[in-house]
């Protein structure tokens, strides 16, 4: 996309060079000998990009940087210097700097660079267009949301269980968001003025769990130099979440047992009973069934805990949420972070929605978070998305090496790149920087070919290269 563009620089070999590049790509490009004859020009010439120099004589760069980001937000600035030192780059990022580049500058680089930043800048026009057009959604700060047929009977399960007390068992794996719903079935209850407790089962020893849970007397074990009242008694009527109960030891189920059919509990240590009205809401990533055959958990304590079963689905198996889910996690890590909503732009919307989210949810997240600090402005591009490598379907079913090896790194990546290159083996040659033979080669090693031969070999350089 072809703009306006200002190159600011004393060595005016060094902008003659520049400017016949980038306009021989089609750009209108100006040229000042210092920052201050820019600032001159700056507005009659109205810039979508400066690429300024570091170090000139007078006003450097950074003091030019921060006068036009003062004066035309809209306009974005590369800095370039000579000298490849942390503090200078760190200094013009925090000034506000889109990119920067050290000399000598690859005038490739440069000419992809802009690009970028041009990209960024119509991003940021259709995310201020979107916002502009209504006031963001609201989403509260624990709710959960979707449109999969799944998700839509959790959520009705939820309005069932607001009306009553019963214990429920949440089941899914590890991220899908299980606390978020046990919190949003005590806020939408009528104890919801009530303490919400939660508790990880697999974060304390046993004596701690119990300790926390049922409180302990003065004297009870060692450091225990004065009572205190359990979890249980300090929630009143509110609820207890126990996150990974599948964890647990026997001991502890037993105990937890009395509690959900008496209502009643013993401080560590103590001889007289007290009572609880919370509701216990627990959460597994385990096969429960599985462990009750084996003996490691207590089948009447699971069929305690099961009166409601909600069975949250993994993320990748509902792709269809990940917009909305997205968007509403933005929201929320924004207002956290002190910063501005931001929109996704389609092709960083494909590829989250592409991804496998071995983390659910909370990867989800975590990936959101990294991408705004990343993003400059109200967008968040492709580019600043970044996932880890994950194993595709292609891995898993091929008989690889053992996953903490360099082999199993090499054999996921390259497995990972076929898949999206939909099995276009030059492709994925042409993506992972080998050959064809070699790529071959490779897939042998690893047991990863499945015997089709889609792409040819036009443009491929089929050498006969070293692994």
């Amino acid at each position: 996309m072809p703009s306006r563009i200002l190159l600011v620089d004393d060595n005016a070999d060094a902008l003659t060079v520049l400017k016949t590049k980038l306009e021989h790509v089609g750009h209108h490009v100006g040229t000042a000998g210092s920052a201050e004859e820019a600032l001159s020009r700056i507005k009659e010439f109205d810039p979508a990009v400066v690429i300024t120099d570091l170090h000139m004589p007078g006003m450097n760069g950074i003091q030019l940087l921060e006068r036009v980001k003062a004066d035309m937000t809209e306009v974005d600035v590369i800095v370039a210097t000579g000298h490849e030192d942390m503090s200078s780059a760190v200094m013009a990022m925090k000034a506000g700097a889109f990119d920067y580049l050290v000399k000598p500058i690859d005038l490739g680089e440069v000419e992809s660079l802009v690009g970028r930043c041009l990209e960024a800048q119509r991003l940021n026009r259709t995310a201020r267009r979107v916002q502009d057009d209504g006031e963001p959604p609201s989403f509260g700060e624990n709710t959960v949301v979707g449109r999969d047929p799944r998700m839509i009977e959790i959520f009705k399960t939820i309005g069932v269980l607001a009306r009553n007390r019963a214990t429920v068992l949440i089941r899914g794996e590890t991220g899908t968001g299980k606390e978020m719903i046990a919190r949003a079935i005590h806020q939408n209850s009528a104890a919801s003025r009530e303490p919400f407790i939660a508790v990880n089962c697999t974060a304390l020893s046993d004596t701690l769990l119990e300790s926390e849970l049922f409180g302990h007397v003065k004297g009870s074990f060692t450091g225990a130099v004065s009572s205190k009242r359990g979890y249980f008694e300090l929630a009143g009527s509110g609820t207890i979440f126990l996150d990974e109960i599948g964890d647990t030891s026997p001991d502890f189920q037993t105990k937890l047992l009395r509690v959900l059919q008496e209502r009643q509990f013993y401080p560590v240590g103590g001889e007289e009973p007290r009572f609880t009205e919370a509701r216990v809401v627990a959460a597994t990533h385990q096969p429960i069934e599985k462990l009750v055959e084996e003996g490691g958990f207590r089948e009447d304590l699971y069929f305690r805990l099961k009166v409601v079963e909600i069975e949250v689905p993994p993320l990748r198996q509902r792709r269809e949420d990940i917009p909305l889910l997205a968007q509403a996690l933005l929201y929320k890590t924004a207002r956290e972070m002190g910063s501005q909503s931001r929109f996704i732009s389609e092709p960083a919307m494909r590829r989250l929605k592409q991804h496998s989210w071995p983390g659910n949810v909370r990867e989800l997240e975590n990936v959101l978070t990294r991408a705004i600090v990343l993003a400059r402005g109200h967008a968040i591009a492709e580019e600043h998305i970044s996932l880890g490598i994950q194993v595709s379907s292609r891995a898993k079913r091929s008989e690889g090496p053992d996953s903490d090896t360099l082999d199993a790194v090499i054999a996921a990546h390259v497995a990972d790149v076929l898949d999206r290159c939909g099995g276009n083996k030059s492709q994925a040659a042409r993506t992972l920087a080998i050959s064809r033979s070699r790529l071959a080669r490779i897939l042998r090693k690893f047991n990863l070919d499945d015997g089709s031969d889609e792409g040819d070999l036009i443009g491929m350089d089929d050498d006969d290269d070293e692994d």
